[in-house]
């Protein structure tokens, strides 16, 4: 039997970073590939004990359906959690998620028509090129400089739809945007029509100084934030939320109203057990505060340890910047090299990593020396060895 599928599934490719996981499986393979958080670093004990307690003090509660904005306390709970002077999150406006990635999915669903302008870093997370590409928009490179992506690409009448933006240690590249920057952009936000989607599941991985105040709390009619609770407590749990924009107008109203009903035809509503057990852990004796210090200091060193083995190992020609935060190297190899190419004889010599053109908008802007290497799931001694396997590779 043949089966008709949407003309948008055209568009539509597998993920290059899933793929190559598989290949990771394989026995005696160091992979730098995946963006995984450490394992090691998960409060498994504490999720135990959350588990224990929720089942038993809420367990009919917990297993029932639950309503689809999420619950009310872990809205509550997000919006105290982000809220500064000038940024006073009402929780009716924070929106629970199944992960970070379905808000993604959402936003694409509701705001973006088939040929809608959309900016895009370059490179950015391959996972957004992935969740805006069914709804066939128009993705272009925003234009930067060394301190990032220009204001003046904001401007226009109307101006681009929507841009997205990973300011807080970027996912492939790991820069962080500085405060001049963000105050620029806030600026051309609030004097222009683009949408800005903040996408924020690396803010709490910093290393040596905590990052500028977010793009939400400077232009907060003008940005949805996406924030996540993988990288801090458990990727498996599948919870993120979502800050929509504030302001009472007709359009915000409307924005927020979609987004809803969209989550609604989506999944009805995040995982209800999942979620009472993280508000569960928040309100608990289980102390946020020092499990990330905690995850800080292991991941600062195994960064550390990678700068030193990609300053000794890699051959000349290869440049990359030492990430003040997060999770990721962007390193570019000589030009002759194809990192995509050079896949199968690093996999060969026992490593993986992630070439670097899929994380770009088009091939035409592609960087096919380019790779990105992840530090948090290798040991520091395993770190050395994999850069060591690695350098071969990229001559």
């Amino acid at each position: 039997m043949t089966f008709a599928l949407a003309s948008r599934t055209r568009r539509m490719n597998p993920s290059a970073i899933r793929d190559i996981l598989k290949v990771t499986e394989r026995p005696g393979i160091l992979s730098m590939a995946g963006g995984l958080p450490a394992p090691e670093a998960f409060p498994v004990e504490a999720i135990r004990r959350g588990c224990d307690r929720v089942l038993g003090t809420q367990g009919p509660a917990a297993l029932q359906y639950a309503t689809s904005e999420g619950l009310p306390g872990l809205r509550e709970w997000v919006a105290q959690h982000l809220s500064r002077p000038g940024w006073q999150i009402d929780p009716s406006h924070v929106l629970i998620t199944t992960g970070s990635q379905q808000g993604l999915d959402l936003l694409g669903k509701v705001l973006l028509d088939p040929g809608a302008q959309v900016l895009v870093e370059q490179p950015t997370y391959l996972g957004a090129l992935q969740a805006f590409t069914p709804y066939e928009p128009d993705v272009m490179a925003w234009a930067s400089d060394e301190d990032g992506p220009l204001p003046e690409a904001l401007a226009g009448d109307p101006g681009p739809a929507v841009a997205y933006l990973i300011p807080n240690f970027q996912n492939p590249g790991g820069q962080c945007l500085g405060e001049l920057r963000r105050m620029a952009l806030a600026q051309s936000l609030r004097r222009g029509h683009t949408l800005l989607i903040e996408d924020d599941p690396y803010g709490a991985l910093w290393y040596d100084t905590p990052p500028p105040a977010p793009l939400a709390s400077r232009a907060p009619q003008q940005v949805v934030y996406l924030g996540s609770f993988s990288k801090v407590l458990s990727p498996g749990l599948r919870v993120g939320y979502m800050v929509m924009p504030s302001g009472e107008g007709d359009s915000a109203r409307a924005l927020r109203s979609k987004l809803l009903q969209a989550k609604q035809a989506c999944d009805l509503h995040t995982p209800g057990l999942n979620q009472r057990l993280i508000l569960d852990l928040l309100q608990g004796d289980f102390n946020l505060d020092a499990h990330l210090c905690a995850v800080r200091e292991r991941y600062r060193i195994q960064r550390d340890v990678m700068a030193h083995a990609l300053a000794t190992c890699l051959p000349h020609g290869c440049r990359w910047r030492v990430p003040p935060g997060g999770m990721f190297f962007w390193v570019e190899a000589p030009e002759h090299v194809d990192t995509l190419a050079r896949l199968p004889q690093a996999v060969e010599a026992g490593v993986a990593y992630v070439p670097g053109a899929p994380f770009f908008s088009s091939v035409d802007a592609a960087r096919q020396n380019a790779l990105r290497l992840s530090f948090v799931t290798l040991a520091p001694a395993q770190i050395h060895e994999a850069v060591a396997r690695l350098a071969p590779c990229l001559v």
